[in-house]
């Protein structure tokens, strides 16, 4: 029989409706089965992209002996990890409270009756091995650790809660705001670069886009040459490598080798909506043309395979398929042979690394780019543009192939916060490459978010399958508003700039911290946890408070709202002390640093609808990370007064900096 989990939205838990463990949902009628029976809570937190965490499933949680043991000592919640952020967030610092160790998917961790966690971990296999002890033994040692020693039990619950309510926020800092920070930040990326494969640190490597804009911006601002030449690098060599997809676009989460070559297959939306404002950011820095293919493929991969026919993108492609991990995306080079004339073979094969050893499992081969193009061609007697175009057409046979097998399962989830990334992605990359249907395909979205997920003035974190739910979080309200205010620069929509005011307002008054400054994860209505999370750490995605902050920032300076910049202003400052002391952990909140000591500069245009782009188009060619330009036709009602300019000229320009303006341009050439 299903259990409680057979009516859950979440992909994720769905998965798990028929094991034979009792699982239930977060949520009330578990925590209070577990105080009315006075039963520990076996917690157990994963993502339907998680390899591991199928691998714990099917060993223990489809196993009816293990299961037999959960349900007869705990009572076990299922959650999953993107549609609960706030249970992952309390829960992994728990466990690092806990064991001195990171965390991870899939996290198990046993919980008192009051949610408060006695004991953490995250993988764990059925039977010993790894120098882990078998799951069913554990859990029998763990109950009887709750059932036979609750004063040890009571006392570490005390002072895990102790630490969990001191560990929000770090402090306004040694002194006045200053660049201090940013440049700790950049010797500290620059001692971690990596000068043969890019990228920072050992193995896994990801791929850190909030480094990446902190690199590119500094380049572009003050000039230093050593964070272009990092940035760059570091892009190209991530392109170049198997942790892009070399036939479909888009990329993988991260690299389990220091060279960019083998990933952890699965695709994320986060990661390719950020990878995609970074690429198009770069585009111009970096003087790489390449970069435009990235971009152009990354934005084909997320409109063919991960967006919703209402407009919305979903979640998450798997690692795995029936036949493994990868298994969708590797190949041999009997494979390839056999769907390539030889000509193309003869191309190919040396360009994707067909002709070394094989890089994943000693069996099979994953794409990357191993020899220079020039180099190829010239070694088969060809140019570069014949070359190239056997390179297309065989990447365009083996990509019909690859779709007939059998694909990696999708998590269709719409979750609010990661589309405000891919919304960000998109009409970055819109305006960098001048393509007006990406700008429509992020309208398209916000549309749908406002139309599904914006109910009474307050936003909803999840949608799936007509149905949208759970309370917005803080990245939900920040990711969105920073997307809203890249569109409105693709292509400027009065609804956008309304939409983009209301989200702010709700910020404001919903997750504010008035009395020490900074946001909460959760909301002042949110349902009460053992932890209200509050940090400037990014993780996978941006810290939710830097984003916040960024935001509300350039919003402040385009309307002359001295709320959103007071509101700014505070965040920096309440975790300023942490930029000091962790410059490497915050880059994102380095964006809002930069920005509060040297305004953007906003250049809004007026004019004749018909004359707007061929004025758009000349300042993208000269536009700098930190520039916001708006270009707003004639006849726009109820603009605010910051942006209400006169309309006398075909087109005019006003370049505005802090609470200053130019005087109106009103020719193109004198304009740049």
């Amino acid at each position: 029989m299903p259990n409680h989990l057979a009516k859950e939205t979440s992909p994720y838990l769905r998965q798990h409706a028929d094991n034979p463990v009792d699982w239930y949902p977060w949520g009330e009628e578990a925590l209070n089965r577990a105080r009315q029976e006075d039963k520990p809570i076996l917690l157990s937190i994963g993502y339907s992209a998680c390899h591991w965490c199928h691998v714990m499933a099917h060993e223990s949680f489809e196993d009816p002996d293990v299961a037999s043991v959960m349900n007869q000592l705990f009572i076990n919640i299922k959650v999953d990890r993107e549609e609960r952020p706030d249970l992952d967030h309390i829960y992994q610092l728990a466990h690092s409270m806990l064991t001195q160790r990171n965390g991870g998917w899939p996290l198990t961790m046993v919980l008192t009756p009051d949610q408060v966690p006695y004991f953490a971990g995250t993988y764990f296999p059925k039977s010993p091995r790894y120098g882990l002890p078998g799951f069913a033994d554990l859990l029998r040692r763990v109950e009887d650790l709750y059932r036979n020693r609750r004063e040890d039990v009571a006392e570490q619950n005390a002072s895990l809660l102790e630490a969990l309510q001191g560990s929000g926020g770090a402090g306004p800092g040694s002194g006045e705001i200053s660049r201090a920070p940013l440049e700790a930040a950049r010797a500290r990326l620059k001692e971690s670069f990596d000068p043969r494969f890019g990228g920072f640190g050992e193995a896994p490597k990801f791929p850190h886009p909030g480094d990446l804009f902190y690199l590119l911006r500094d380049y572009a601002i003050h000039g230093d040459t050593d964070s272009r030449h990092m940035a760059c690098f570091t892009l190209r060599k991530m392109a170049e490598g198997g942790l892009y997809d070399q036939l479909g676009g888009g990329f993988y989460r991260y690299s389990v080798d220091e060279q960019w070559l083998i990933p952890h297959f699965e695709k994320m939306l986060y990661d390719n909506g950020l990878l995609l404002a970074a690429y198009a950011e770069a585009a111009g820095i970096c003087r790489d043309s390449d970069f435009h293919a990235v971009i152009e493929d990354t934005v084909a991969w997320a409109l063919r395979e991960m967006r919703d026919p209402q407009g919305g993108f979903y979640s998450a492609l798997d690692a795995d398929t029936e036949g493994g991990e990868g298994a969708f995306y590797v190949w041999t080079p009997k494979q390839v042979q056999g769907l390539l004339t030889p000509e193309e073979y003869a191309v190919f094969a040396p360009r994707f690394g067909l002709e070394g050893p094989a890089n994943f499992e000693g069996h099979f081969w994953h794409l990357f780019l191993d020899r220079p193009l020039g180099e190829v061609a010239s070694s088969q007697g060809l140019d570069t543009e014949a070359a190239q175009a056997l390179i297309r057409s065989a990447r365009e046979k083996l990509f019909v192939a690859r779709e007939k097998r059998a694909r990696p399962g999708l998590d269709n989830k719409v979750l609010t916060s990661w589309n405000g990334l891919m919304i960000q992605g998109l009409a970055r990359a819109a305006s960098a490459l001048d393509r007006p249907d990406w700008t429509r395909a992020a309208q398209q979205a916000v549309d749908f978010i406002r139309r599904e997920l914006w109910r009474d003035g307050r936003l909803l974190a999840t949608y799936t399958a007509g149905q949208a739910r759970l309370n917005a979080y803080l990245d939900d309200y920040a990711f969105l508003l920073n997307g809203l205010l890249e569109l409105m620069q693709a292509e400027f929509r009065s609804e956008d700039l309304a939409f983009a005011r209301n989200l702010a307002d709700v910020l404001l008054e919903e997750f504010e911290d008035k009395e020490e400054g900074g946001f909460f994860f959760t909301g002042h209505s949110h349902e009460q946890l053992i932890q209200r999370p509050k940090n400037a750490f990014d993780a996978a995605t941006p810290a939710g408070n830097s984003v916040a902050a960024f935001a509300l920032q350039r919003l402040g300076h385009l309307l002359g709202d001295m709320r959103y910049l007071h509101a700014a202003e505070r965040t920096l400052r309440s975790f300023y002390g942490m930029l000091e002391r962790f410059p490497g952990s915050g880059a994102s909140m380095l964006l809002v640093l930069e920005e509060y000591l040297s305004p953007p500069r906003i250049v809004i245009l007026r004019g004749e609808a018909e004359r707007l782009p061929e004025w758009r188009r000349a300042l993208e060619a000269q536009r700098k990370p930190d520039d916001m330009i708006l270009a707003l036709p004639n006849g726009l009602s109820d603009l605010p007064d910051a942006l209400n300019k006169p309309q006398g000229h075909p087109v005019g320009a006003w370049i505005c900096q802090g609470v200053t303006c130019s005087p109106e341009v009103t020719d193109l050439s004198q304009l740049i």
